[in-house]
């Protein structure tokens, strides 16, 4: 969005209980949880700079869904995630406009070409279990048999799960976030907050200033900026390790299609592909991942030929002639402590709360999430998952929330 001058829109009042700055997945997540807690009856002002969104992660994500982390916490956040989905309406309220969204189970398919990734796959389908998910671990010949069109030189086996785990419209929940928050009275205004102003102390946020030059007074103040989380944090004088980095996806056909879905693999490469509807999905991060520009979502067609291409012909001969149908660039909000959310209260600033940092996976955990944070600021407490293991307190220890299954 770099040289385009938007609209702007005042809001309605003067002072708001609560104040989200970034309006995408998680500021309409977190805004719809608290209009949907009866404990809390306060107002709520969401601030997005980009209300036509093109430029957010939220519509560069490829709606994924898994179960398969290596911590607990992170599965019970997607079986709710799952159910959430699953279950959109009921969760609405059984308001019937709103859409059935399944879930593509087709899967994620996890390839280890050596004995000690393959104990790290063991070992995480051992916590899966346990948390009731339907992981299973699977020899070269397991996957050969169910999946007879891999190339599995050099691969010794995979975690497969088939059960709530594939891709969701991801699109349509973030619609109706925003759609039913409305209703209830959420303010959504596009907008961009400039600067935040602290009490003498310095321990709590009182007002935000917008781009249009209203001052705003505010209760608790939310940073879901995404990759732009810095920069709000940085209005408070608070440092936290996320900055945007690029992730490529492409859409392609193939020649000559497979005979059965194409589970999201990922391969040991880092080169991740699955059925799409009627088309193929590959992505992969670049060799060389630097931080960039926050308007920077330039392609590099490159990466398509030299590595992404490649890998995906040998992986799937029946892959060596396709065709590319569409391609962009996205940024994750990516935390360079640990790729795991940063949530909750920050130690000093008592009013300023974190939902940054999910370096990929925060559209599957939006809604434990969104629910969580809503709780916090409603009741001071978790009442339902303890995340307590994600807060900002953690950053300041320099003690990395450790997931063996990051993307």
């Amino acid at each position: 969005m770099s040289g385009q001058s938007l609209p702007t829109e005042a809001p309605q009042q003067r002072s708001y209980d609560v104040v989200i700055v970034g309006g995408a997945m998680y500021g309409s997540s977190v805004s719809w949880f608290l209009s949907d807690n009866p404990d809390f009856d306060g107002s709520i002002l969401v601030v997005e700079r980009d209300p036509s969104y093109q430029a957010c992660s939220t519509t560069h994500t490829n709606s994924c869904m898994r179960q398969q982390f290596s911590r607990e916490l992170n599965v019970r956040i997607s079986q709710f995630a799952a159910d959430f989905v699953k279950n959109l309406r009921d969760y609405m309220g059984g308001d019937e406009r709103v859409p059935n969204l399944p879930i593509q189970s087709f899967g994620y398919l996890y390839l280890a070409d050596s004995e000690d990734f393959a104990r790290v796959l063991r070992a995480g389908q051992k916590i899966q279990a346990e948390c009731g998910a339907g992981t299973r671990y699977m020899t070269a010949d397991d996957i050969r048999r169910d999946y007879p069109f891999f190339n599995l030189d050099g691969i010794v086996g995979g975690n497969h799960n088939r059960i709530d785990e594939g891709y969701f419209d991801g699109g349509t929940l973030f619609d109706w976030w925003r759609r039913s928050g409305r209703e209830r009275g959420v303010e959504f205004i596009g907008n961009e907050v400039v600067a935040l102003g602290l009490n003498a102390a310095g321990t709590r946020v009182e007002s935000v200033t917008l781009k249009s030059g209203e001052v705003v007074g505010c209760g608790t103040l939310v940073n879901a900026s995404g990759p732009r989380a810095l920069l709000t944090a940085r209005m408070a004088g608070i440092e936290i390790p996320v900055e945007p980095r690029k992730r490529y996806t492409f859409i392609f056909e193939a020649e000559q299609p497979l005979d059965r879905d194409l589970p999201l693999t990922i391969d040991p490469s880092g080169v991740h592909m699955r059925t799409d509807g009627a088309y193929y999905l590959a992505g992969c991060p670049p060799d060389i991942d630097p931080a960039v520009d926050y308007d920077d979502f330039a392609a590099d067609h490159d990466i398509w030929m030299n590595k992404l291409w490649p890998i995906i012909a040998t992986r799937i001969p029946q892959f060596e002639a396709i065709r590319v149908v569409n391609s962009w660039v996205g940024h994750y909000a990516y935390n360079t402590l640990d790729q795991n959310a940063i949530l909750g209260p920050h130690t000093r600033v008592e009013n300023f709360f974190f939902v940054n940092g999910f370096s990929g996976h925060g559209l599957q955990q939006s809604p434990a999430l969104g629910r969580g944070t809503a709780e916090l600021i409603t009741c001071g407490e978790y009442r339902t998952l303890d995340l307590t293991p994600f807060h900002y307190d953690r950053i300041e220890r320099n003690e990395p929330f450790s997931e063996a299954a990051i993307i």
